[in-house]
């Protein structure tokens, strides 16, 4: 594999000076909101992560503001770890069953995460197994690894939002030391998303190309030339579900494309697809989201409302 020299940081040597600094525009209050709450969960014993801008800044060095703290952790913990916030003071609510809980106090708020919104990146016992310490607000915690970062990240590609540049630096700053096996298995049937962007981190930094394992790229180009050798699988199927909860909504409501994010094919069921589709803010939905969605993930041909 190749090993290019990347900076600032790397896997498993976080950089933990940009984590602090990241910290330093915080107004004390929600400074001490933040601190609250990691220590609530650890004196409840509750295992978590941080993740979002605290995790990105000691891996890439890359500091930015950011408008609440993101707190991973495993299903099973999540009642526990809002019975741990409500205890110190917090308002809490489980906004989406299948992937999310938000605690508040006052304008501060935190993200608990327990999969992500196309139901795909589950939290499990490797993430935790493969967390990085690090240092947030003066308090020791766990960072949630590069990996798992560069697998929940990569599928968020909304109108409003891409985290297509997040992975890219991540990459620079990891992908020597990355455990590119379990990348690829944490991938599994949808490593077209991990390609393009390997892809797109060769067309950013053109000089850094070798970062990424031939390796890799050998075995992902080869799976490639195989399956366009192949019948295509998947058929009537709209995979675009799981990267844009907005954006492919017609594919399913108009054009009967069957939602790639359905069980058995995915990971969601159709009551929370429904839910996800109702929160999508304003009128951003091209159709009428909450009760659209069947059971078999289809539904017949029909006109769509147009964007405003």
């Amino acid at each position: 594999m190749n090993t290019a020299k990347v900076s600032p940081g790397s896997a498993s040597q976080p950089v933990a000076g940009p984590l602090e600094h990241a910290a330093t525009g915080l107004d004390p209050e929600t400074r001490r909101v933040y601190v609250t709450a990691l220590e609530a969960l650890r004196q409840a014993g509750i295992e978590f992560l941080i993740g979002g801008a605290y995790a990105l800044a000691p891996y890439t060095g890359i500091v930015r503001d950011t408008k609440d703290l993101d707190v991973f952790l495993r299903r099973r913990d999540c009642e526990s770890a809002l019975s741990a916030l409500d205890a110190a003071g917090f308002v809490t609510e489980l906004k989406f069953p299948h992937w999310l809980a938000k605690a508040y106090a006052n304008d501060c708020f935190i993200d608990v995460i327990f999969s992500s919104g196309n139901g795909i990146a589950l939290v499990d016992d490797l993430w935790f197994t493969h967390a990085v310490p690090g240092c947030v607000l003066g308090v020791r915690v766990l960072l949630c690894p590069p990996e798992e970062m560069i697998w929940s990240k990569a599928f968020i590609m909304e109108r409003e939002r891409y985290d297509g540049a997040d992975i890219a630096h991540l990459l620079l700053a990891c992908a020597p030391r990355l455990d590119w096996g379990r990348l690829l298995r944490r991938f599994g049937r949808r490593w077209r998303v991990l390609l393009s962007h390997l892809i797109l981190f060769g067309f950013i930094y053109p000089g850094m190309r070798a970062a990424i394992p031939d390796a890799v790229m050998a075995r992902l180009l080869d799976r490639l030339d195989r399956e366009r050798a192949q019948p295509p699988d998947g058929d009537g199927v709209c995979e675009g579900t799981a990267l844009s909860r907005q954006q492919y909504l017609v594919d399913v409501s108009r054009d009967g494309y069957a939602d790639g994010r359905l069980a058995p094919r995915g990971e969601m069921t159709a009551a929370e697809i429904a839910t996800w589709t109702a929160a999508i803010p304003g009128d951003a939905a091209l159709v009428d989201p909450p009760a659209r969605v069947p059971a078999n993930g289809r539904s017949a041909p029909r006109a769509h409302r147009r964007r405003r």
